[in-house]
């Protein structure tokens, strides 16, 4: 450090725009928290906190994510750095922003609870603090990017789902319609979902079958030069 002790300091942080997705309501929503500290105390926000001095940056982002919910083994990944000189009014902080998917019921609900955090849907949220807006939106088109490439989207369902309910998670993220058709047939096509001897009665009553995605089989095939490509209309 005494090679750097003429040089300014400041401080480093992250943001963690956790994702989860509300099978019932058809709905993805995001966790916020209500800010517990000055400056914008009271106000909502992504969960966040500042690097330690021995931690990388994805353990920081890490670590506030299973502070908030307990859950580590999710997908997380960076979106973006910020660095606006004034993006906070405390003190000169750089926040590299982070996302994770993850399915609502696998967090920890008494230690969410226990946080001050709460679940909203993305298409209404409450006023954010700071340039936390802006995250959201770049993460939001980072996600939509890559659904359609890498099969990420099977971390915000239960282990079993329907065609139906995969259809219903891509149109939340992609915020618009899917033609049926197309969706399946491009889906099945794959090769990477296994159907089960088993059907989701509670919705109609013939039944749909249950599927699960084959991870195993995915990254055999990705070996082989496999391609996963779901932009569809």
């Amino acid at each position: 450090m005494k090679n750097y002790s003429k040089y300014p300091k400041y401080l480093v942080a992250v943001d963690c725009i956790i994702y989860g997705y509300d099978i019932q309501k058809k709905i993805l929503k995001l966790l916020l928290i209500k800010r517990s500290f000055e400056p914008a105390k009271g106000l909502w926000s992504l969960a966040g906190g500042f690097v330690k001095e021995k931690e990388s940056l994805d353990e920081a982002a890490g670590r506030v994510l299973r502070k908030l919910t307990g859950i580590s083994n999710v997908f997380l990944t960076q979106s973006h750095t910020y660095g606006d000189t004034e993006r906070d009014p405390g003190a000169r902080v750089i926040s590299t922003a982070y996302y994770a998917l993850t399915g609502i019921s696998a967090i920890d609900s008494e230690l969410v609870k226990d946080n001050g955090a709460h679940w909203r849907s993305v298409d209404d949220l409450p006023k954010l603090i700071f340039d936390h807006p802006k995250m959201v939106k770049k993460a939001l088109a980072d996600l939509q990017n890559l659904v359609k490439t890498r099969p990420v989207g099977f971390e915000l369902l239960p282990e079993k789902f329907t065609l139906v309910q995969l259809q219903e998670l891509y149109e939340a993220i992609l915020q618009k319609k899917i033609d049926k058709r197309n969706f399946r047939k491009k889906i099945l096509s794959m090769g990477i979902l296994e159907k089960l001897e088993e059907k989701e009665k509670a919705t109609s009553k013939k039944g749909a079958w249950y599927y699960m995605f084959n991870e195993e089989r995915y990254l055999k095939l990705s070996k082989n030069g496999f391609s996963f490509d779901l932009d569809v209309n």
